[in-house]
């Protein structure tokens, strides 16, 4: 990150805290990386660093929830069968990117390994905040095996997912996701968009491997991400413990109150199924996943609003893959259209913080991180300020970016 700066102040800045609908005006101050009450703020302080925010508005730093460091392309073989070195560099690129757009804390859930976590703590690249699950877990035949079904290939690497099957197959690889220094554990319970040999409605592992895995995570603390599209797999998936449904395109009604039963959280991927469609032929994308990415592209915002109707708690995640990376903000005006700009900002902020269990991410005031996102204009009367990467500072522990 480089040397940060013993102090940083914004002055005359509108205010979003993470929560409130009404805007605050004054100052943030930031020491050591972390913010403190503005009135400690000693004007005579030679290494403070100021900017002054007349007429502009300060957000806590975007949290992308839904992050792929490791999808360097759209082939999943082709990613799983690249040396990880290679891999490694393209993913410290692809993270600095998504700082630069404003999101300072990112989740990579299919991905991820002590090797780059410990390189960007180490300010070898500037990164966001970084929370990894390791390698996806995926039955054989499932969203996350790679494989083609007409060819025989040995695709071991596990750069963004591994094939294990059964209890104690799950077991053993959650544990080991957990000596690794994962965030949290992500698994496929149904078909995907880019897979090629799944049906993208069927539930995936039975319920004794969802169960085993739940409960691996929980009794470390920690908790369960899906890749989940259809009812049949969202039940199956909440109904075993998992506390994270990703995606949730096909969601209905009586799932989402099922999902709010059991507290678990939306985090819709909006930007993906976007820019596959518009990109997807630019890019080589397989006509099977073109097919499939019809068929939920036009429901994900459908599921926003349901799961918000039944008082899930909404995040925001991007599912970027390859090139597709730069419509890291379209997803942001993907979800203001549904849910408006309050709570859209809510979704990259705030709740984003509550399903990663950081109480000091996601909101502005005393004690949280230094990370914020300062706006030459109000995005609450302009919303496109928050899709421009033009007018903006990215500000990651004190330090401007």
């Amino acid at each position: 990150m480089g040397q940060q700066p013993a102090s940083l102040t914004i002055t005359n800045a509108r205010i979003f805290d993470g929560f409130s609908a009404e805007l605050t005006e004054g100052d943030v101050r930031i020491v050591d990386g972390v913010i403190v009450d503005p009135e400690t703020w000693d004007s005579e302080d030679r290494d403070a660093t100021t900017i002054d925010a007349r007429g502009g508005t300060v957000v806590p730093g975007l949290i992308d929830a839904h992050c792929h460091a490791y999808g360097i392309g759209l082939d999943m073989v082709g990613i799983e069968s690249s040396p990880l070195s290679y891999v490694a560099l393209k993913a410290a690129q692809r993270l600095n990117n998504a700082l630069r757009r404003g999101f300072t804390t990112v989740r990579d859930v299919a991905g991820g390994d002590p090797g780059l976590a410990r390189a960007l703590d180490e300010g070898l690249a500037a990164a966001p905040r970084y929370f990894y699950t390791g390698p996806a877990l995926s039955q054989t035949g499932g969203h996350g095996d790679p494989r083609p079904g007409d060819s025989d290939l040995c695709v071991g690497h596990n750069h963004m997912t591994e094939v294990v099957d059964g209890v104690d197959g799950v077991r053993r690889a959650v544990r080991d996701r957990f000596r690794r220094g994962a965030h949290a554990i992500k698994i496929m319970t149904s078909g995907g968009v880019v897979s090629l040999t799944d049906p993208i409605r069927r539930p995936q592992y039975s319920a004794d491997e969802v169960r085993a895995i739940t409960d691996e995570a929980a009794r470390r603390g920690s908790y369960v991400a899906a890749h989940a599209y259809s009812p049949e797999a969202i039940e199956h998936s909440v109904s075993n413990g998992v506390r994270s449904i990703e995606h949730g395109n096909l969601l209905d009604e009586a799932t989402a109150a099922l999902m709010a039963e059991h507290d678990a959280f939306l985090v819709p991927t909006l930007a993906a199924y976007d820019a596959m469609d518009r990109r997807g032929d630019a890019l080589g994308l397989n006509p099977i996943s073109k097919a499939k990415n019809r068929e939920v592209l036009d429901s994900g915002k459908h599921a926003i609003e349901l799961a918000r109707d039944a008082g899930v708690r909404v995040g925001f995640g991007t599912d970027l893959m390859g090139d597709l990376e730069d419509d890291q903000l379209v997803g942001l005006r993907l979800q203001v259209e549904v849910l408006g700009v309050l709570d859209a900002l809510r979704s990259a902020t705030a709740v984003n913080a509550q399903l990663l269990g950081r109480d000091d991410l996601g909101r502005i005031g005393a004690g949280a991180a230094g990370d914020l996102v300062l706006f030459d204009g109000d995005p609450f009367a302009d919303a496109s300020l928050l899709w421009s990467e033009k007018g903006r500072i990215v500000i990651r522990s004190g330090a401007v970016v």
